[in-house]
């Protein structure tokens, strides 16, 4: 069944789904063709509990999520507490829940219809530092400490106490707190906070703990920089915080077409294979503090939330983005999202995702194909072309062509080898040759596939 897409002056052609590949993987087998969406309970209803956001779950199914990251729900300080709420991530227990967005059994309610409609859910995991009121601080050599005896801050993170990992006792309490989540509660996985701060041994000992036994357990590391130790063995997904600067950066006019592709040449020869980086527009932090995509990108807005899609990597949704949220969320108060009637960007994501999970090619490392630049006459313009070959399904193959400029752009793109008939807009098909122009408006993207 074909399903055809058009935002923002973009064309997407979508094919028919073809059943997964079966072949050895590294990671859990429903994360290949997955997008994440990151929850911020407190912010996505109005209510902002448990129970509302449960409310939820069948439009973000419907919308062609899998995952759902959730962000931290157990119980935080009061002690030194930014704003009026606080911090999420100012945790005092970690196996009690915030009663701002409900009980134990209302979270057990909420995954439990999650997992009916089959979506995944990870929770946000802050291994790096307590709330100074956390009963963990009355234990001794468990945080770092001053001179004077005062527990010691990050940053300028002041409703927070940093953990000692040079202390094994904590080191078994912190794992232990894991292992209830996933026995007892029943998440499918963690998105772990600052991961890299953490040491990585200590991630190492605890997820194989855990993987030995929930093995499809899915983890993702908020780190770049030691991505690459990082994804050897502890976690599947690694933030791809570079790739959104860059981004960012194209779309101010600040960065170009080849510092992008200078990035793809770099990754691809300094992470092993099988690390999948979590491409996105947006974020909790960059909502908050840098503003959203729509302030920091501008018109490109939407052509690099297709980007997202198009690269190797899995996509990231944050929560507003489906909903048409054009304002910056106040993070340690009550701020609620916009929610906009017949919001494009629902129909985008909508849109997106489908074209993910029916194009083969598309999919995370090992099950998708790898991104293969086209030559073109015009640097103003990102084209590539990712052909999966598969003895089972035959091959699939997706082309984009994306105006990087707030220019009109002519491209003649070298279609060797990539010649026949694409789907494309309104169900037509467009018969590609061997050298291929295209007329493209500002920030246009086009997407072939077949």
């Amino acid at each position: 069944m074909k399903k055809i897409f058009i935002a923002a002056l973009a064309l997407l052609a979508l094919v028919s789904c073809a059943p997964k590949q079966q072949c050895n993987a590294r990671h859990t087998s429903w994360a290949y063709d997955a997008t994440i969406y990151e929850l911020n309970t407190r912010q996505a209803t109005e209510e902002g509990t448990f129970a509302a956001a449960e409310a939820l779950l069948p439009e973000i199914k419907e919308s062609g999520v899998d995952i759902i990251w959730i962000m931290p729900i157990q119980k935080i300080g009061t002690l030194e507490r930014k704003g009026t709420l606080g911090s999420y991530y100012a945790i005092t227990d970690y196996c009690e829940f915030n009663p701002e967005f409900g009980t134990r059994a209302d979270f057990e309610h909420f995954l439990a219809k999650a997992h009916e409609l089959g979506l995944k859910v990870i929770l946000d995991w802050v291994a790096n530092h307590t709330a100074p009121d956390s009963e963990w601080t009355k234990n001794e050599g468990w945080h770092y400490r001053d001179s004077l005896g005062n527990l010691m801050v990050q940053y300028d993170w002041t409703d927070i106490s940093k953990l000692n990992y040079d202390n094994q006792d904590m080191r078994a309490e912190m794992k232990k707190a894991m292992h209830w989540w996933m026995d007892s509660i029943g998440i499918d996985g963690f998105r772990c906070d600052v991961a890299g701060e953490v040491p990585t041994d200590f991630w190492n000992d605890a997820m194989a703990e855990i993987r030995a036994k929930h093995p499809n357990m899915f983890t993702l590391a908020e780190d770049e920089d030691k991505a690459q130790e990082l994804t050897e063995s502890a976690f599947d997904m690694y933030y791809g915080w570079t790739l959104h600067h860059l981004m960012n950066g194209v779309a101010q006019g600040k960065n170009t077409v080849e510092d992008l592709w200078g990035y793809f040449a770099k990754v691809d020869t300094t992470l092993r294979k099988e690390a999948i980086r979590m491409n996105f527009t947006s974020n909790h932090d960059e909502n908050s503090w840098s503003g959203t995509e729509f302030e920091r990108m501008g018109d490109a807005t939407y052509l690099f939330a297709a980007f997202t899609y198009i690269v190797p990597g899995m996509p990231m949704i944050y929560t507003g983005q489906m909903s048409g949220n054009h304002h910056r969320l106040q993070f340690f108060e009550k701020d609620l999202i916009d929610r906009v009637e017949n919001a494009p960007q629902k129909a985008l994501y909508k849109g997106l995702n489908d074209l993910r999970a029916a194009n083969r090619a598309l999919w995370s490392n090992e099950k998708g194909a790898p991104m293969v630049r086209l030559t073109a006459d015009n640097d103003k313009v990102f084209a590539c072309v990712r052909t999966k070959s598969c003895p089972k399904h035959g091959d699939n193959t997706v082309i984009a062509i994306m105006n990087m400029s707030a220019e009109p752009q002519t491209v003649t793109l070298d279609m060797t080898n990539l010649e026949g008939e694409y789907n494309c807009l309104c169900g037509k098909t467009m018969n590609v040759e061997t050298s291929q122009t295209f007329e493209l408006t500002p920030w246009k993207y086009i997407i072939l596939t077949k």
